[in-house]
C-alpha cells in the first residue's frame, strides 16, 4: 500500500514538471530555450577532445540537443535555432570557442544544423507520442535523432568542406566511425533519465509506470 502511494506521488511529481511546458508564457520559453542553448554552448567546451587529423571534435553536445527536446519540447528545436544564431552573430560558444559564419560554413557546420533538426523532432514526437516515452521507444528516438538528423547532415556537409572528392568509406572514417561508441552510450544514458522523468500520462490517465 506504501509502495503504491509513494509510486502516485513520482507519477504526479513528473507530470506536474513537465505541465509547466503548457502554462508558462512565450517569454519565459523563450528563457528556457536560452539556457538550453548556452547548456548546448558549454558542452560543446567541457569536454571536447580533437582525435589525430580528424576536423570533428568529440564533445558533450549531443546531449544538451537530445535533452532539449525532451524537456522543452519543440521548444528544444528554439533553443538549437537560438544556439546556432547567436553563435553566427559572433558570441564564442561553438566548439573551440569559435563563432561566425565562416564556424557554420566549416567541417562542423552540418552537425549544428543537424541539432536542429534533432531537437525539433524529438520535441514534437515525444509531445505527441505518449508511447515514446517508455525507455526502449525512446532509445529508438534518441539513435534515430542522433545518427540519422545530425550525422547525416554533418556528413553531407563533411564531404563538400572536404573538397568532394573523398571516397565514402573515408568520410565515415573521419565523421562517424569515430564517434560511434561514445553516442551510443550519450544515447542509452539519455533515453535512461529521459524516460524516467516524462510523465506516461495524458489527461491524468497514466498508460506505463
Amino acid at each position: 500500500m506504501e509502495i503504491n502511494m509513494y509510486l502516485d506521488r513520482y507519477k504526479a511529481m513528473r507530470y506536474n514538471f513537465f505541465r509547466w511546458r503548457y502554462e508558462l508564457n512565450v517569454l519565459y520559453k523563450l528563457s528556457l530555450a536560452l539556457t538550453f542553448a548556452c547548456l548546448t554552448g558549454l558542452l560543446a567546451q567541457y569536454p571536447r577532445v580533437y582525435l589525430q587529423g580528424n576536423p570533428v571534435p568529440v564533445t558533450g553536445q549531443v546531449f544538451g540537443v537530445l535533452f532539449a527536446g525532451v524537456i522543452l519540447g519543440t521548444w528544444g528545436g528554439v533553443s538549437q535555432v537560438m544556439y546556432l544564431g547567436i553563435g553566427a552573430a559572433g558570441v564564442p560558444w561553438f566548439s573551440g570557442f569559435g563563432s561566425g559564419l565562416a564556424y557554420i560554413a566549416g567541417p562542423t557546420g552540418g552537425y549544428l544544423i543537424g541539432f536542429v533538426i534533432s531537437a525539433f523532432f524529438i520535441g514534437y514526437m515525444v509531445d505527441r507520442y505518449i508511447s515514446l516515452r517508455r525507455f526502449s521507444p525512446m532509445l529508438g528516438l534518441m539513435l534515430f535523432s542522433t545518427f540519422a538528423l545530425i550525422y547525416v547532415p554533418g556528413l553531407i556537409q563533411l564531404y563538400f568542406w572536404m573538397g568532394a572528392s573523398v571516397g565514402i568509406w573515408y568520410l565515415l572514417a573521419i565523421g562517424v566511425v569515430p564517434f560511434i561508441i561514445v553516442d551510443l552510450i550519450k544515447a542509452v544514458i539519455a533515453a535512461g533519465i529521459a524516460s524516467s522523468i516524462t510523465p506516461k500520462s495524458a489527461y491524468g490517465k497514466e498508460i506505463d509506470t
